[in-house]
């Protein structure tokens, strides 16, 4: 049975604190690649950033969300990534036309339930990592949502509830508690 569940969906929807209420409780969790990029880059005075250059920023979110993914395959139980490489992926082919989510889904596959956040505007923040408003959030969730089922997953819409509340939802769905 693969273990590795990603997380993805509305950006702002509520993907970081579930994940850290899933790590709370004793899952091993993968923090968003893009959130990871931006702090460096930030940090360095680096240009890779959605931003500046999304495209470059792309990149280094697939090369980071396949290391992730690689060292995942080395745990047991379960891991929770929030957001991946299909992220990740998605963003680089809407951008650029490449065909990158073909050969790159076939090789590094997650549990067939891939669980989405929905747009939850009561909820949503722009922040340093996050700077796009809601409509552009809206449209990303929207091609994700549309792009998941067409690479075979079942993609699971997360009810609009509490964080503990979604955590046991994700986890009696798996059948992980």
């Amino acid at each position: 049975m693969n273990r590795s569940v990603l997380i993805s969906g509305c950006s702002g929807g509520g993907k970081s604190t579930l994940l850290a209420e899933l790590g709370r409780r004793g899952h091993r969790i993968v923090e968003e690649p893009g959130r990871r990029i931006v702090k460096q880059e930030l940090e360095s005075g680096g240009t890779a950033l959605p931003w500046i250059d999304a495209i470059a920023f792309a990149r280094r979110a697939i090369e980071m969300a396949m290391a992730d993914y690689t060292a995942a395959r080395e745990w047991t139980g379960w891991t929770f990534f929030d957001r991946g490489l299909i992220d990740a992926a998605s963003a680089l082919q809407h951008m650029t036309g490449e065909p990158v989510l073909e050969g790159m889904s076939a090789a590094h596959r997650y549990n067939g339930s891939v669980f989405l956040t929905p747009p939850w505007p009561k909820i949503y923040t722009t922040d340093p990592e996050r700077r796009h408003g809601f409509e552009e959030a809206v449209a990303e969730y929207d091609r994700l949502a549309a792009t998941y089922p067409t690479l075979g997953y079942d993609v699971v819409i997360l009810p609009k509830i509490g964080v503990a509340e979604r955590a046991d939802f994700i986890l009696d769905r798996l059948g992980a508690n």
